[in-house]
């Protein structure tokens, strides 16, 4: 079982926990030799991270399933002198390394990138982290929901009395902890690609609260040239623009929804003529005037009297029919259902001893002629002795040395 074969040849030595680990995911979905360096008795947290696992509540955690997969583990301890040379010595023959960690990791552990450019000038290092390694915060603990907090993407509530529910917050999923390790593939790829041409790596970066303050120009952009920024009229106190009720969502027939895509002339002008409502051609939803807000709210009100009559199936087999933009607001349990998300083979199963055949979601990246069913994650330090010889060219006594003697193994080994 393996990744796609993108990268094969390409091998990168990889220091990362939590979500920085899915940059190494990545890569290992694409076909790269990825050498997971973990430490202490359970290695990466987010082996045991997340709400949910596979079994029982210790069991394997299903962000661990996905970002690690199809790795390769290999217990060292860096803390000591024979775990630093060994972690060295496979650096050697690696295209790069990805540091995980808080910004500066290797630095103070004396294996950063000015060592392991002295035993590999081509390496590229990818430093991932949540506050990155400069500025007042470089050495503030973090995690996915402080990214989007520092850069206002994430609104939270803060009740003078604690909600019946728990605690007080979001519970809006993370945004930049899940594009952390795509933004860091994409720079280690690029990275290579230069050291390929060059013959020299280089070092590069990408933080947490950089991906997030980099994700919504329309916020942070407009907001640098706030003094030429102009806002677009809007209808509605929470800013919904004058055309909006043609970018929206609809409640449907059988109590579902339908996302309503038709802002492009084209799209509207279909969907008029197959609802027979040719009547509402003509009214400007363009025009800024006074007159502007009593036109858009005129057709959000008929639009939502035309999406009560038919079921969300219906409306999309409509579009479909008739040329029109939108398409199906799905619960998770409702896209797996999905006829379109079924006909796209979007899963893959392999087997998990002890617990049997699980089914997980394949790379969004598909590469014709190539099938994705990667390997499911190694137990810790499973791949120690095999690594240690075949890349470092290790004999059993230098393994033994440079072991982290306290990993134990707490997972049934995987299949494949």
């Amino acid at each position: 079982m393996s990744g796609y074969s993108l990268l094969d040849g390409v091998r990168v030595l990889e220091v990362a926990q939590l979500a920085p680990a899915s940059l190494g995911g990545h890569l290992a979905d694409l076909g790269a030799e990825v050498i997971k360096v973990e430490s202490g008795p359970l290695g990466d947290p987010v082996r045991v991270g997340g709400s949910r696992a596979i079994g029982d509540p210790d069991g394997p955690a299903f962000m661990h399933l996905r970002w690690n997969r199809g790795k390769k583990s290999v217990a060292l301890d860096l803390r000591s002198p024979e775990g630093k040379q060994a972690f060295l010595d496979l650096a050697r023959s690696c295209d790069a390394v990805v540091e995980g960690m808080r910004g500066g990791y290797l630095d103070w552990l004396g294996v950063g990138y000015e060592q392991l450019r002295q035993v590999n000038p081509k390496i590229v290092l990818c430093t991932v982290s949540g506050m990155g390694t400069d500025g007042p915060y470089r050495v503030l603990g973090t995690g996915g929901p402080v990214f989007d907090a520092y850069a206002g993407l994430r609104e939270v509530s803060t009740p003078a009395e604690p909600p019946a529910e728990g605690m007080a917050g979001s519970t809006a999923p993370p945004i930049a902890m899940y594009a952390l390790g795509a933004y860091g593939a994409m720079g280690l790829l690029a990275a290579l690609h230069k050291a390929g041409a060059t013959g020299v790596g280089c070092h590069v970066e990408v933080s947490g609260i950089d991906v997030a303050a980099a994700w919504m120009p329309d916020l942070v952009d407009a907001e640098l040239n706030r003094d030429r920024s102009v806002p677009r009229p809007s209808w509605l106190p929470d800013g919904r623009l004058p055309d909006w009720p043609r970018l929206e969502a609809y409640r449907t027939s059988d109590g579902e929804a339908i996302l309503f895509g038709s802002h492009v002339e084209k799209f509207w002008h279909n969907f008029l003529v197959a609802v027979g409502r040719q009547d509402l051609i003509g009214v400007d939803l363009t025009s800024t005037d006074a007159g502007a807000a009593a036109r858009a709210d005129l057709v959000w009100r008929a639009l939502t009297e035309i999406f009560a009559q038919r079921t969300r199936a219906e409306w999309v087999q409509l579009f479909l029919d008739h040329g029109i933009a939108g398409g199906p607001v799905n619960s998770v349990a409702d896209m797996l259902a999905d006829p379109h998300f079924q006909a796209r083979e979007n899963t893959y199963r392999v087997d998990y001893p002890g617990v049997g055949e699980l089914e997980f979601v394949v790379s969004p990246v598909r590469v014709a002629g190539e099938k994705f069913a990667p390997a499911l994650p190694p137990v810790v330090g499973a791949d120690t002795a095999e690594v240690l010889r075949s890349v470092a060219g290790y004999e059993d006594s230098r393994i033994t040395a440079a072991i982290d003697s306290r990993t134990l193994r707490h997972e049934a080994p995987p299949a494949g």
